[in-house]
């Protein structure tokens, strides 16, 4: 009895989860030859993103970005996925650590 006690009080919040991240938008940036692409993004503001970033180059690379707080190696032929937002309208740089004149970029919430 009390397994299905927990059945009924485990099993909606599993079933929002998955709707939550169901109708969360996916952004895809590609890092190429130490370059991001696309450099800039629009996103909806106020609404929580996946971003996924694939490495297509041999070397790892750093997403990072100080406004956003966000920190993630990429290993080379890899990708990562970091959850962005819900952010305000504006305009929130990132740069890749390891080649940072090279790989810039900007996601633009409007």
């Amino acid at each position: 009895m009390k397994f299905i006690y927990n059945l009924l009080i485990i099993l909606p919040l599993i079933i929002a989860s998955y709707v939550a991240q169901a109708d969360t938008p996916i952004v895809n940036i590609v890092i190429r030859d130490h370059l991001f692409y696309p450099s800039e993004l629009e996103i909806p503001a106020h609404t929580k993103i996946k971003l996924v970033v694939k490495n297509e180059d041999s070397t790892p690379e750093e997403f990072e970005s100080y406004e956003l707080n966000r920190e993630k190696i990429i290993l080379g032929n890899k990708q990562a996925i970091i959850f962005i937002g819900p952010l305000k309208p504006g305009e929130y740089p990132f740069f890749g650590e390891f080649n940072i004149l090279t790989a810039q970029g900007k996601l633009i919430a409007k």
